[in-house]
């Protein structure tokens, strides 16, 4: 609830429309009409980092193992990815995002939160404010960007995406409550595919059905996500745009459709997921320095165990292998999740650490 005399939130999030494949379209214009994903190659077992609409409508997405979007796309164009320039691009845009705010959050290298509830220009209108900016980004930078304005985060970042590529889409206050209600429960933050099922198994699609349980039921069936599952059904969310936001580690992870068996199979999923976690890990600027790496695992009967350790070696897919068989042995059952990721210390708060390439040691056919 609003404070006495504490002005109407405005929150604008801003996300670029395929942004990898965008620059590199920009930057070749051979490439605009053609199907592209930037990633690493099948030969490699390279995953897609994003590709353009015109690749997705053969179904690729990110993270797809490249070999498999080329079965569904024989024309596909594989560009390598360039993140050096990605990040004086997205650089770029966030000078721009400064001259409408200072309280800029940004989520990754291609979208931020922005909070202009006390900005006058455009007679304080966010709405006007996004549309500034979203043309000056065409202008300046040559690439599109899709916004969403609301009251809050976690709307302003639903609206962003409901009108994509290149749009634009605007919740008001009085528009809360009933777009609220009739939003898929699959679009709420936290709710992947787990949770979406177990939420319809108990006959709720919509946030106005998931109104219609108590937050004890709630947090008897999902614990601590019950709460927030009971609040954003609501439109409730009351996070501030946070503008020394730091991240603490980063991590890639799966879920298989069937368990895998043992600790070879395990490690032979590895590769894909060393390369996703190679591309995350471009995004990540300088400041933050990599202290350990880890792995989780979560077996058939979900039960999980995580197993890190330093980095003497710096961040090798061995590594990881090591730490694959080492999480198996504490359980020696079917696995259904993994994941790895690295921790980080944040050298702007005086913590040392070291800034590691992330290398293959052993050819990933081998593993």
């Amino acid at each position: 609830m609003l404070e006495l005399n504490q002005p109407q939130r405005k929150i604008i999030h801003c996300d670029c429309d395929c942004f990898y494949a965008a620059v590199e379209m920009r930057d070749d214009t051979a490439l605009a009409n053609l199907p592209i994903a930037v990633g690493g190659s099948a030969e490699r077992r390279g995953v897609v980092a994003t590709c353009n609409y015109a690749a997705r409508e053969y179904g690729i997405h990110s993270a797809m193992a490249t070999a498999r979007a080329l079965r569904l796309c024989p024309d596909l164009v594989i560009v390598p990815p360039n993140f050096t320039k990605y990040r004086e691009v997205a650089l770029q845009i966030r000078e721009i995002f400064s001259d409408f705010t200072e309280l800029v959050e940004p989520l990754s290298l291609d979208e931020a939160f922005l909070d202009v509830s006390a900005t006058e220009l455009y007679q304080g209108s966010a709405t006007l404010m996004a549309e500034a900016i979203r043309a000056r980004i065409k202008t300046e930078v040559g690439i599109t960007v899709s916004a969403g304005v609301a009251p809050s985060k976690f709307l302003a970042k639903i609206a962003s995406d409901w009108r994509k590529p290149d749009g634009l889409f605007v919740i008001t206050p009085d528009e809360v409550d009933a777009f609220v209600q009739a939003l898929p429960v699959g679009k709420l933050f936290g709710v992947g595919k787990v949770t979406e099922k177990k939420l319809h198994q108990l006959d709720v699609k919509t946030c106005g059905e998931l109104r219609q349980h108590s937050l004890l039921k709630l947090t008897e069936h999902f614990g601590v996500l019950g709460q927030r599952l009971f609040e954003l059904s609501r439109g409730i969310d009351n996070r501030s745009v946070r503008v020394d936001r730091r991240r603490k580690s980063l991590s890639v992870e799966t879920t298989f459709v069937e368990d895998l068996p043992d600790a070879a199979a395990c490690i032979a999923r590895l590769p894909a997921l060393f390369e996703q976690l190679q591309t995350r890990y471009q995004n990540v600027d300088d400041s933050y320095q990599v202290s350990r790496h880890y792995l989780k695992m979560r077996f058939s009967d979900f039960t999980a165990t995580t197993v890190e350790r330093e980095l003497p070696d710096g961040i090798t897919l061995e590594g990881y292998s090591g730490l694959c068989e080492q999480a198996w042995w504490r359980g020696e059952q079917g696995v259904r999740l993994l994941g790895i990721g690295l921790r980080f210390v944040d050298s702007t708060q005086g913590q040392a650490g070291h800034q590691y390439p992330l290398v293959f040691e052993t050819d990933p056919d081998e593993c």
